[in-house]
């Protein structure tokens, strides 16, 4: 014996769908029942989600033009100038 159920749709919806089963000569619950079996087959039948992997940064990690890895002194200016921002940012 076939359940009842209370389904509540746009009222848009609704009215096409009255439009198309008429137009069909079927009534609205043939029209439902056979979208809904429509719905339940293709997710059995559906793929597994393939996963999705994050994407790999192609950068290059260099040196900034004009700075010289060399230089101990414009290395340690550089981490203080950057301590200093990190510092401001705390702060704000």
């Amino acid at each position: 014996m076939p359940l009842r159920a209370t389904v509540r749709l746009p009222e848009e919806l609704l009215i096409h769908a009255k439009r198309k089963a008429a137009a069909e000569g079927r009534t609205l619950t043939s029209l439902i029942e056979e979208g809904l079996r429509r719905v339940v087959a293709e997710e059995r039948h559906a793929s597994p989600a393939k996963r999705k992997l994050p994407r790999v940064s192609t950068a290059r990690g260099t040196v900034m033009p004009g700075i010289d890895l060399d230089d101990f002194l414009a290395i340690q200016e550089m981490d203080d100038m950057a301590y200093v921002e990190r510092m401001k940012r705390g702060f704000e």
